[in-house]
């Protein structure tokens, strides 16, 4: 990746320091952002944001993950399903 603001593809996740890094998007005008994302942690950036946001040396330590700690993460409940008017809702 190119361009004054865009800037190379990241080597690590900043949040796990992960190596599975891939684009998600990118500006419809070329070379001004582009929006990475880790496939380890699912965190998400965008080219242009602060550095704290992107360099993994400068990410907040008190919001970085490890591998540990993604195994560890609770589960998040389930969404129940929209109740639509006139229908059953068939949430367990």
């Amino acid at each position: 990746m190119s361009g004054q603001n865009a800037g190379p593809m990241p080597a690590a996740c900043p949040r796990c320091r992960a190596p599975a890094i891939q684009v998600l998007s990118t500006s419809p005008v070329p070379g001004v952002w582009v929006i990475f994302g880790c496939k380890t942690c699912l965190y998400c950036w965008r080219s242009t944001e602060p550095e704290e946001n992107r360099d993994p040396e400068k990410y907040p330590a008190a919001f970085r993950l490890t591998a540990a700690a993604l195994s560890n993460l609770p589960i998040a409940p389930q969404v129940p399903d929209q109740i639509v008017a006139g229908q059953a809702n068939h949430c367990p």
